[in-house]
């Protein structure tokens, strides 16, 4: 098989040499050169917030003094949210390279929809904690949190899968090689 003919899984061939070539390079500079896209590194900053704001509620559920801990989730449920409209600018950037009417289009969509979900799982969340007294724990927001994380895994595997089973953004085969070739 040639480099600009991929196979699909009802055994035929399906050119999508352009395609797979839009997608991995940058539609714009600012979606970070090729080979080094800015959202995959934007991302980490609503997942490690949000997942830390799940760790402060279950530590508030626990402690003596639940304040720090609720507050602590309720700054870091903002940081993600902050971080997560980043991301999702870069993100989408990244998804408009992927032509109609392909399964990494589809997959993308899909990814992009899960974390919209996701944002409005948490800016509800938020909206709860801000709602209540200040220190006090709420079981719907950290419900909310919960439920949060758990579809934002699901969108992860999505976005995994673009870029390691689709190679969205990933440099091509060709540049992969030369970081195995002996030196010397």
């Amino acid at each position: 098989m040639n480099r600009n003919t991929a196979s699909h899984r009802g055994g035929g061939r399906l050119d999508g040499g352009d395609a797979l070539h839009e997608a991995k390079h940058p539609r714009v500079a600012i979606a970070g050169p090729y080979g080094h896209p800015f959202h995959p590194i934007l991302v980490t900053i609503p997942i490690g917030a949000w997942i830390a704001s799940v760790v402060f509620d279950v530590i508030s559920l626990f402690a003596d003094d639940p304040s720090p801990y609720a507050l602590g989730a309720t700054v870091l449920v903002v940081i993600g949210l902050v971080g997560a409209v980043l991301a999702a600018i870069f993100g989408l950037l990244d998804l408009l390279q992927l032509a109609a009417g392909t399964p990494a289009r589809r997959t993308g969509l899909t990814h992009m929809a899960l974390n919209l979900g996701v944002v409005v799982v948490f800016l509800i969340s938020l909206i709860i904690r801000l709602a209540a007294e200040p220190g006090d724990v709420s079981i719907a927001a950290i419900v909310l949190s919960v439920l949060g994380v758990l579809v934002l895994g699901v969108s992860g595997w999505l976005g995994g899968k673009l870029a390691y089973h689709y190679g969205v953004r990933v440099a091509d085969e060709h540049e992969q090689l030369t970081g195995f070739r002996r030196e010397g």
